[in-house]
C-alpha cells in the first residue's frame, strides 16, 4: 500500500498536482514545478507525506533556481520532517548541485551535513571524492588529502585521487610521497603536463640541478604556455646553483613571474648572474629593483650592487648600497666589510645623512678590533676639516690630547677664525686667530697674525690694528702673496683712520708698487693716497694721483674728479677747478656728488665775480636736488650775490626762503642777520621787526643764553665718555630752550648717544624729530641710524619708507648703498619680489661693490625669480652666485644648480652637483637634505629604483626637523613604490617611514 492510500477527493486532486509538478521538476522546469509544489504545500494536510514531499521538492527548486532563501527552505524541511528518509538525500542533492556549479565552499557546507553511513558504497566514494576536492579548492589541504587517500586504488576515482593526493603532498612539501605518487600516473594524458612540471620542481628542490636542466630542456618545447615560464625559471636557477651564470641568464630572463610580477629573489639571481659576468651595468638594473625588504637576499644584493657601482666608478651610489648592507646582520662578514666601505666612501664622497666624522667614529665603536682601526681614526679629523666643521674638529682634538693633536688644533683654530670672520662675527673670531698665532707652522702662524690684525681693524680698534700690521710687516718670512699682499694697504688704511696722513701716504705708495693688483683694489688705494695728499695740503700730488683714477670712468672716478677740482681750488687755479666740476656733472650720469659739484661750481663762479653762471649753478642745484644738504647754503649764497648786485628784493626773497624752509638752523639765523642788512639798506626797519616777530625761532634776548647753554652741552658730547652725563646735559638744553637755536643738533646728539649705548627705543624719538623736521646736515645720518634700528627689530613697515628717503636724499655713497641693499632685502622679506629685483639690479650697476653685497643682490634676484616662477633668470643668477659664494650661500646655489639640471632631465649631471654639495657644504643641512630629494628623483629618472627609494627613505627617517622636505620626499617615494608594485611582488606601496 502506498503512502497516499485512503485519499479524499481533495487529496486526489493535490496528488495529481504533485505528480504534475514532479514531472516538471524532472524535466528541469524548476520555476513552474516550484509554483505547483507551493500550491500543493498550501492545500496539503499538515503532517501528511504529501506536504513533506512537496516541501522537499520546493526546497530543491529553490536551490536549482539560486534563490536566496534556498538554504533556509532545506533547513526548514529537515526541521519539520526530522524522520524523513529524504533528509540525507536532500543534503547530498543540494551539495552535488553546488559542486556541479563550482561553488566549493557552499557544496562543502552541505556535504558535511550528509550522514555517510546512510549512503550506498558508491555514493560514499562520491562523497569522499567531492569533499576532498572541495577541501582542496578551499585550501584545507590536510583534510583534502585524507579524503583522497582511500580512493587511490578505486576504479572510478583512482587516477584523479592519486593525482590530487600527489599534488597536495607536493604543496605540503612532502616531496618523497608526492614524487612516488605522481610517478605512478605520469603517463596519464589528463595530467601529464602538470605532473611533468611538479616532478621537475621536486627534483629542483631536492638539489638535482643537472637532472632539472636535462629534463627541463627536453620539456620546454613541448609544454603548455602556462608552464613555460616556471620551467624556464627552474632551468635558470639550476644553472645558477651550478654557477653556470652565462647559461642561466636567458632562462632566468624567460621567467614571467607570478601574475606578471617578479620578487626580490628573482631580481637578485639575474643581477648576480650578470655580476659574475662582470656586466656591472646590467647587473645594477636587476639589483636596484630590490627594495622594501630586509633579509639575507637583500643584504647580499645590496653588497654586490655596491661593488657594481664601485667598478663603474659611481662611488656616491655605492655609498648608499654599502650602508643598506651594513645595516643588516644576516651575514656578519658582509656587514663588517660593508660598514668599512661605507665609512671610507663617506670620507671620500661626503655623507648627507650623518656627519662624516660621526660615521667614522661609529665604525670605530662598532669594530674596535678592526684591522682598519688606525686608518679610520686618522680620517676623523680630516673629515671635520673637509666638511668645514672646525668647531667639531677642535672638540675632537681636545678630547684626544697628544702633541700632534695640540699642534693640529692651533691650525684648526685659524680656520675657525676665518669662518667666523666671513660671517662678520669679528669679536668671536679674534680669540681663534690669537690661538692660531701659537702654531709652529709658519704659514698658519703668520696668517693668523694677519687676520688678527684685520679683525682688530674691523672692530675699529685702529691703533691696536696698526701695531699688529706693523709687527707682522717687520717679521714676515713668507712671500708677499695671498693675504700678505695687503699688509701695506691695511697699514695705510689704519694710518688714514687715525688721521696720520703722511704715514698713510708712505704705506699706500709702497702698496701701489705692486703691479699685479686688481683694478678695484688698485683704484681704491689710489683714491686713499690722493685723500692723504689732500689732507696734508699736498694738492699737486693729490691731483696727479686722483687723475689716474679719474681717467678711468669707473671705480670712484666721479669722486676723484671732484677731489681734483677741490685741489685746484686750494691752489687758486679756479678755471681748472671749474673744468673738473663740470666733468663730475657731465661725464657721470649716476653720481651722488652732483649737488656737491653744483654748490662748488656756484661758489667758484662767485669767487670769479661771474654772478650769472654762479646763479645758474645754484638754481640748477635748487631745481634738481631739492633735498640736498647744500640747498640752504646755496640760497644764502644767492641772497648775498643779489645783495652785492643791488638786487635787494631778490636777495630778501632768498633769505626769507631759507628762514621759512630751515627754521631753527644756523643757516636760518644767518639768513635773518643778512636780511636785516637788506632792510637797513632799504630803510625798512619796521618791516624787519614785523617779519622777525613771525619767526618762532628768533628770540633776541635769549639767544646768547641759548648759545651758551648749548655750547656746554656740546662740549660734553665731544669730550665726555660718560653717556649719562652727556644725555643729562643735552636734555637740560632742550627743556630750557624747547624752540632753541640748536634743537636740531641737540636732538641728533641725543639720538647718537642712545644709539651708541644700544638704547635704541630711546634713540627713535630724537631721530624722528630730525627726519620729520626741515632738511639739515643731520637728516641723512638720522635716516641711516633710524633705519638700522627698525631693521634690527625686523620692522620692515617702518624701515622701508625711511630707506626710500635715504636713497633719495643721501649724498654719502655708503649711505646710498646701505639704503639700496636694505630696500632690496626688505622688499624680499615682505614678499614684494618685483621691487626687490629692481633694487638688486641697481646695486649690480654700481661701479664698485663688495663681493658679499654683490652676492646678496644676485641672491635676491635669484630667490625672487624662483618665487615669481621666472626660472630662466633664477638659473642664470644662481650660476653666477655659485662662482663666488661661500658657506651656506654656496650650498643654496649648488642646490638650485642640481634642481635645474633635474628639471632639464640631465640626471647624471644633477647628481654630480649634489655630490659636490654634500662633499663641500654638508654642514648646511637644509640644502644638503633638499638636494638629496632631487638626487632621489634623478635616480628614478635613471631607472635606479634602489637608489631612488634608499635616498628618499633615509631623508624621511633622518631629518624630521625639515617638515617641508619630508613631505616632498614622501610624495615622491609613494609615487615610486606605487609604480614599482606593478612589477615587483616584494614592494608594499604607501609604507610610511
Amino acid at each position: 500500500m502506498n503512502s497516499y492510500s485512503q485519499q479524499t477527493i481533495a487529496d486526489a486532486t493535490d496528488l495529481t498536482a504533485y505528480n504534475n509538478a514532479l514531472n516538471l521538476y524532472n524535466t528541469k522546469a524548476y520555476a513552474a514545478a516550484q509554483k505547483t509544489f507551493e500550491s500543493v504545500l498550501k492545500k496539503a494536510s499538515t503532517g501528511s507525506n504529501l506536504k513533506a514531499d512537496a516541501s522537499y521538492y520546493d526546497a530543491l527548486c529553490a536551490v536549482k533556481l539560486n534563490q536566496p532563501d534556498a538554504d533556509s527552505k532545506i533547513l526548514s524541511f529537515v526541521e519539520e520532517n526530522p524522520n524523513s528518509n529524504k533528509k540525507n538525500t536532500a543534503f547530498f542533492t543540494v551539495a552535488n548541485y553546488y559542486f556541479a556549479n563550482k561553488k566549493a565552499a557552499y557544496a562543502l557546507k552541505w556535504f558535511q551535513k550528509v550522514a555517510a553511513d546512510e549512503l550506498s558504497k558508491k555514493d560514499q566514494k562520491e562523497l569522499n571524492f567531492k569533499m576532498g576536492y572541495c577541501f582542496l579548492v578551499t585550501k584545507n589541504l590536510t583534510l583534502a588529502k585524507a579524503r583522497f587517500l582511500p580512493l587511490i586504488n578505486d576504479a572510478k576515482y583512482g587516477n584523479d585521487s592519486r593525482y590530487y593526493f600527489g599534488f597536495i603532498s607536493y604543496k605540503l612539501e612532502d616531496y618523497g610521497v608526492a614524487e612516488s605518487t605522481l610517478k605512478e600516473i605520469a603517463d596519464n594524458e589528463s595530467y601529464r603536463a602538470e605532473i611533468s612540471y611538479y616532478l621537475l620542481d621536486i627534483s629542483f628542490k631536492a638539489g638535482k640541478f643537472e637532472r632539472c636542466i636535462a629534463v627541463g630542456l627536453e620539456l620546454l618545447p613541448t609544454l603548455d604556455k602556462k608552464f613555460t615560464s616556471d620551467v624556464s625559471k627552474i632551468i635558470g636557477e639550476s644553472y645558477f646553483n651550478l654557477k653556470k651564470y652565462t647559461e642561466a641568464i636567458p632562462y632566468l630572463k624567460g621567467y614571467k613571474g607570478t601574475k606578471g610580477k617578479w620578487n626580490n629573489t628573482d631580481f637578485y639571481q639575474l643581477g648576480y648572474a650578470y655580476y659574475k659576468q662582470n656586466d656591472y651595468e646590467t647587473a645594477i638594473n636587476s639589483f636596484n629593483k630590490i627594495i622594501d625588504e630586509k633579509n639575507k637576499v637583500s643584504q647580499n644584493a645590496y653588497y654586490h650592487l655596491a661593488e657594481c657601482y664601485i667598478n663603474l666608478d659611481k662611488k656616491a651610489a655605492a655609498l648608499n648600497a654599502f650602508k643598506s648592507a651594513a645595516e643588516m646582520n644576516f651575514d656578519k662578514n658582509i656587514q663588517e666589510d660593508a660598514a668599512l666601505s661605507y665609512a671610507k666612501l663617506s670620507y671620500e664622497e661626503g655623507n648627507p645623512f650623518q656627519p662624516v666624522s660621526e660615521v667614522l667614529q661609529n665604525y670605530l665603536k662598532a669594530y674596535p678590533k678592526s684591522k682598519a682601526y688606525k686608518e679610520i681614526n686618522e680620517l676623523v679629523v680630516s673629515s671635520f676639516l673637509n666638511q668645514k666643521n672646525y668647531e667639531g674638529a677642535l672638540t675632537f682634538l681636545s678630547e684626544k690630547k697628544s702633541e700632534e693633536n695640540i699642534a693640529l688644533s692651533l691650525e684648526v683654530s685659524f680656520y675657525r677664525g676665518i669662518q667666523l670672520f666671513n660671517k662678520n662675527e669679528y669679536q668671536d673670531a679674534l680669540s681663534y686667530f690669537t690661538e692660531g698665532k701659537k702654531s709652529e707652522y709658519l704659514e698658519i702662524k703668520q696668517k693668523s697674525h694677519y687676520w688678527e690684525a684685520e679683525t682688530t681693524y674691523r672692530l675699529e680698534n685702529y691703533r691696536e690694528a696698526l701695531a699688529k700690521f706693523i709687527l707682522l710687516n717687520s717679521s714676515l718670512k713668507l712671500d708677499r702673496t695671498d693675504d700678505f699682499v695687503f699688509i701695506d694697504y691695511n697699514i695705510g688704511y689704519s694710518h688714514f683712520k687715525l688721521k696720520e696722513y703722511e704715514k698713510a701716504v708712505a704705506a699706500f705708495s709702497k702698496f701701489l708698487q705692486n703691479n699685479a693688483l686688481s683694478d678695484p683694489i688698485k683704484y681704491d688705494a689710489l683714491i686713499r693716497l690722493g685723500d692723504s695728499y689732500f689732507a696734508t695740503t699736498n694738492y699737486r700730488d693729490a691731483i696727479t694721483t686722483y687723475k689716474i683714477v679719474s681717467n678711468h670712468l669707473n671705480f670712484g672716478a666721479d669722486y676723484a674728479a671732484y677731489q681734483i677740482a677741490m685741489s685746484y681750488g686750494f691752489i687758486d687755479d679756479n678755471e681748472a677747478k671749474i673744468v673738473f666740476l663740470k666733468k663730475v656733472l657731465n661725464e657721470h650720469q649716476v653720481s651722488n656728488l652732483k649737488d656737491d659739484a653744483l654748490y662748488q661750481l656756484g661758489n667758484t663762479y662767485s669767487k670769479l665775480k661771474d654772478h650769472k653762471n654762479a646763479h645758474i649753478a645754484y638754481d640748477r642745484l635748487v631745481e634738481k636736488h631739492p633735498k640736498s644738504v647744500f640747498l640752504s647754503r646755496s640760497l644764502l649764497r644767492q641772497g648775498l650775490l643779489y645783495f652785492n648786485d643791488n638786487e635787494n628784493m631778490q636777495s630778501l626773497m632768498k633769505y626769507k626762503d631759507v628762514a621759512a624752509r630751515f627754521p631753527n638752523s644756523p643757516d636760518a639765523l644767518e639768513a635773518v642777520a643778512n636780511a636785516r642788512n637788506v632792510y637797513i639798506e632799504e630803510g625798512s626797519l619796521e618791516d624787519y621787526v614785523n617779519w622777525i616777530a613771525t619767526l618762532k625761532f628768533i628770540n633776541v634776548t635769549n639767544s646768547e643764553l641759548d648759545n651758551t647753554t648749548f655750547a656746554i652741552a656740546e662740549k660734553k658730547y665731544i669730550t665726555s665718555k660718560v653717556g649719562e652725563e652727556i644725555i643729562a646735559s643735552l636734555q637740560k638744553y632742550l627743556r630750557e630752550f624747547p624752540e632753541g637755536l640748536h634743537q636740531i643738533k641737540a636732538n641728533y646728539y641725543l639720538g647718537d648717544v642712545f644709539f651708541k649705548v644700544k638704547e635704541f627705543k630711546k634713540a627713535i624719538t630724537y631721530y624722528d624729530f630730525i627726519i620729520n623736521g626741515d632738511l639739515s646736515e643731520y637728516t641723512e645720518e638720522s635716516l641711516n641710524k633710524l633705519s638700522q634700528i627698525y631693521l634690527k627689530e625686523g620692522n620692515f613697515n617702518e624701515a622701508l619708507p625711511l630707506l626710500d628717503r635715504l636713497e633719495q636724499e643721501a649724498y654719502v655713497s655708503e649711505n646710498i648703498l646701505f639704503a639700496q641693499s636694505n630696500l632690496m632685502k626688505g622688499y624680499y622679506e615682505t614678499e614684494a619680489y618685483e621691487p626687490a629685483i629692481v633694487y638688486a639690479k641697481k646695486i649690480l650697476q654700481r661701479d664698485k661693490i663688495d663681493t658679499t653685497i654683490e652676492n646678496d643682490a644676485k641672491t635676491i634676484i635669484a630667490r625672487s625669480s624662483i618665487k615669481t616662477a621666472d626660472f630662466n633668470t633664477a638659473e642664470a643668477y644662481y650660476s653666477e652666485i655659485e662662482k663666488t659664494a661661500n658657506e651656506e650661500l654656496k650650498a643654496e646655489a649648488l642646490y638650485y644648480n642640481a634642481y635645474f639640471k633635474n628639471q632639464q632631465k640631465e640626471y647624471e649631471a644633477s647628481n654630480k652637483v649634489v655630490q659636490k654639495l654634500i662633499a663641500e657644504n654638508a654642514t648646511y643641512k637644509y640644502w644638503a637634505v633638499k638636494s638629496y630629494v632631487v638626487m632621489g628623483k634623478n635616480y628614478y629618472g635613471l631607472d635606479d629604483v634602489y637608489q631612488a627609494t634608499f635616498v628618499l627613505e633615509n631623508v624621511i627617517k633622518n631629518f624630521k626637523e625639515f617638515k617641508d622636505i619630508i613631505q616632498s620626499a614622501q610624495i615622491e617615494l609613494d609615487s615610486i613604490k606605487k609604480n614599482e608594485a606593478k612589477t615587483n611582488n616584494s614592494v608594499t606601496p604607501e609604507k610610511q617611514y
